[in-house]
């Protein structure tokens, strides 16, 4: 994966909610991530950043459990003609099931986009 690619996912996500105070963020080790662009672009936005550690794959578990969820119910599951079908999908499943529509334990059984609304407010008290 090249590293021009996860800069701009990182801006588009940051262009869509904007950096939040303290927020951590959490990559593997990937050359992408360690790379000088990237940290030029994490510095810049303040964020931290947080890398799993050497070996350690359990570090990034979350976002493993992540991939294999989305794998399972989506990708698997049909075969995509264009390229352009498969991003369709894959955002719809992000942003309309995952982020608004599934609750997670880990955050409470609430959705992602509930906790972070929850997370936004008592920020702002």
């Amino acid at each position: 994966m090249r590293a021009e690619l996860c800069c701009a996912a990182l801006e588009m996500a940051l262009g869509r909610r904007g950096p939040v105070p303290g927020l951590i963020h959490h990559s593997d080790r990937g050359s992408q991530y360690a790379g000088g662009d990237y940290r030029k672009l994490i510095k810049k936005v303040q964020l931290t950043q947080s890398m799993s550690r050497k070996g350690e794959c359990l570090d990034n578990a979350p976002m493993e459990s992540f991939f294999v969820s989305l794998k399972k119910e989506l990708v698997h599951r049909q075969r995509f003609k264009r390229r352009a079908q498969a991003k369709v999908a894959i955002f719809e499943c992000i942003e309309v099931f995952y982020n608004r529509q599934r609750r997670h334990s880990g955050v409470g059984h609430q959705t992602p986009q509930q906790a972070f609304n929850n997370m936004t407010w008592k920020m702002a008290v």
